[in-house]
């Protein structure tokens, strides 16, 4: 490996990687940037290359995202490796019901080859908590996350350039955010079920539904489906009554945007697109409809107007799933409600929703509003375990070898499965999460942050292997 100097002389090596570019890469810079303050490397990339190139980068701290059964394969090669994992969970935030999200997102095994977690705020650390097969003495810290670091006002300026570009070109608009990548994922073995061959056949499960039972999936599908038609029908309901605003439909990451394309084409002032992190749309946007999506969220950390679009109800999934950001929002339960609310909202009669109660609640589901950013409190829990543990030894030869050998046949078989129809994600899905990015616009980010930070350091950025870069002092 290139550079490798670089990182023998730093304090200690990150792994950050990066699965969903426009949802995830600047919050991760962001604690990339901290950390090379401090004095470490970070290698930050795309998580399907970093994955595949594991065995070419020395021994370091590897950031995850998840701790599931299919991360157990991986974790184990890690191990081998001599790389220590540290851990939050991307899907805590707005998580489903205790015993489904436990089900789904925590593996007993996989859990176990972590050495801290990083919480969201204190309800992701509560839940971690109750966790049945929590490992004894398991360290999680209530840091926050670097994704709500770039929904605070002194970060924001990071975005101002692409917000005015926006208003620039779209002038005004409302922005529609969905979320129903369960049943309309962008290849079919996403969804909560496999579509099925022959009529009368009883679906299989898909990828999104791993974890659930039958019927909290079924339910979920019904649920799903019921709200996609409606927000299908809204669509053009928008382009007519609202003419003085664009219409941008913004598809979650993993969603097919083709049905969206289609409404566009017949009407007048619709667009679809899900180009670059939503924090900007939100900033260049008048309002932003949803129905539990994490968006609710965010735009009432930014004060901006949000609308839950509620026409089809199932309180076991809004209250049990999708409760934050439902009850954060101004909640419209048929389309005449909301067109109403609307109007009110770009007559500047009313405002993004507020109060005491709301402010109460997303505290109890997100630390580090103020104060030190999230990327900040997660370097220091870094410094105090490196300070406080003697370094981990380096494992056996035997080990390794066995380490190097599990991710050659890995990548093996996940070149060969890439290649079996409807049995993986195929490469336009992960060109699609993971377009990539030039290094010198990752330079460009990095300054942007730093001078948003206020950081007059100096910060290096090499490539390494394709869309794999390092980053240190």
């Amino acid at each position: 490996m290139r550079n490798i100097a670089n990182i023998r002389n730093a304090k200690a090596c990150l792994i950050i990687p990066v699965e969903n570019q426009v949802r995830e890469l600047d919050p991760k810079l962001l604690l990339a940037c901290i950390a090379a303050q401090r004095g470490f490397a970070v290698i930050i990339g795309s998580h399907r290359e970093v994955d595949f190139r594991i065995t070419s980068f020395p021994r370091s701290l590897y950031l995850n995202k998840s701790m599931t059964d299919r991360n157990l394969k991986m974790f184990r090669i890690l191990e081998k490796l001599g790389h220590e994992i540290l851990t939050w969970d991307e899907e805590a935030l707005v998580h489903l019901p205790t015993e489904t999200y436990y089900s789904r997102r925590l593996s007993p095994v996989a859990i176990r080859y972590n050495s801290h977690l990083f919480a969201w705020g204190e309800d992701n650390a509560e839940l971690w908590r109750r966790y049945p097969d929590l490992p004894p003495g398991m360290p999680i810290h209530v840091t926050g996350n670097p994704r709500s670091d770039m929904l605070r006002p002194e970060l924001r300026a990071f975005y101002e350039p692409e917000a005015e570009e926006l208003q620039k070109k779209y002038g005004k608009f409302i922005l529609v955010n969905t979320n129903f990548n369960h049943v309309n994922a962008f290849f079919p073995a996403q969804n909560l079920f496999r579509p099925v061959k022959n009529a009368g056949e009883e679906p299989q499960f898909g990828k999104a539904a791993v974890g659930m039972s039958r019927e909290y999936a079924e339910g979920l599908q019904n649920h799903k489906l019921a709200v996609f038609k409606t927000f299908k029908q809204l669509i053009p309901i928008l382009d007519r009554v609202f003419p003085a605003h664009k219409i941008i439909v913004r598809p979650h990451p993993t969603e097919n945007q083709q049905v969206y394309k289609d409404i566009a084409n017949g009407c007048q002032r619709v667009k679809v697109t899900n180009k670059g992190n939503v924090v900007p749309w939100l900033m260049a946007t008048d309002v932003v409809i949803h129905n539990g999506c994490t968006t609710g969220v965010e735009a009432f950390m930014m004060d901006v107007p949000a609308v839950s679009y509620r026409a089809e109800i199932d309180e076991t999934y809004d209250m049990g799933f999708y409760r934050l950001p439902n009850l954060i929002s101004h909640q419209c339960f048929d389309v005449d409600q909301l067109k109403e609310t609307l109007k009110k909202i770009l007559k500047g009669e009313l405002g993004a929703a507020n109060g005491d109660d709301r402010r109460a609640l997303v505290k109890q589901y997100l630390a580090a509003q103020e104060g030190p950013l999230a990327c900040e409190r997660i370097v220091d829990v870094i410094e105090k375990k490196m300070e406080s543990q003697a370094e981990r030894p380096e494992p056996p030869l035997h080990d390794r070898l066995l380490g190097r050998g599990f991710a050659t046949w890995r990548l093996l078989v996940k070149y060969v499965r890439k290649h079996l129809p409807g049995k993986h994600a195929p490469p336009e899905f992960h060109r699609h999460r993971y377009p990539g990015i030039s290094l010198q616009e990752l330079m460009n980010r990095i300054s942007k942050i730093q001078h948003v930070l206020g950081d007059t350091s100096s910060i290096k950025a090499e490539i390494i292997f394709d869309q794999i870069f390092l980053i240190h002092p």
